[in-house]
């Protein structure tokens, strides 16, 4: 497990750091055979959106050898999910540096699972790319079912994928 996890929301300052983690981490994947993002497609201008959103947060992680992680939390994810009562957060991006201690990613999910249920909401909701049985493993052994499939989630340039909707009881 981490020590001394800190968390902070990010701003505007922030988005140069959050790209850049973004890209470390996919290429980590690559190199680790998960297939889930795709270099180049959140930039900062992606990031500067969801910072300046009134229904999505970025946080990012600290510890004293600097940015360990960071992940997206959402109010609502129509896209995924359609238009559902205000029950759930939902986790997106969920990112540990390359070379964090171990425990670094679950310990990003407690921290955006709890900021969830402080804001009163039961249930912790994301998706994976069903071409992910790692990463669904993954949320699999961190308490998250598979609760349905959506077979035709758009990409940001229209391309569609399928997704496995996930989730977990906050209580």
């Amino acid at each position: 497990m981490t020590a001394q996890l800190t968390c902070r929301r990010a701003d505007i300052g922030d988005t140069a750091t959050l790209a850049g983690l973004y890209e470390d981490v996919v290429d980590w994947m690559l190199d680790h055979g998960i297939d889930q993002w795709k270099s180049g497609a959140k930039d900062e201008r992606h990031f500067e959106r969801v910072i300046g959103s009134s229904t999505a947060e970025a946080w990012l992680a600290y510890d004293g050898s600097g940015v360990l992680g960071a992940y997206e939390l959402w109010w609502s994810d129509e896209q995924a999910w359609g238009a559902r009562p205000p029950v759930a957060g939902y986790v997106h991006r969920l990112m540990a540096r390359p070379g964090a201690p171990a425990g670094t990613g679950r310990a990003l999910l407690r921290d955006a699972e709890r900021r969830i249920a402080a804001a009163g909401r039961e249930l912790c909701r994301l998706d994976v790319m069903v071409t992910s049985p790692r990463l669904r493993t993954y949320y699999e052994e961190a308490g998250y079912a598979v609760v349905g499939e959506l077979t035709d989630k758009l990409a940001a340039d229209g391309t569609p994928y399928g997704v496995l909707l996930m989730e977990r009881p906050l209580g």
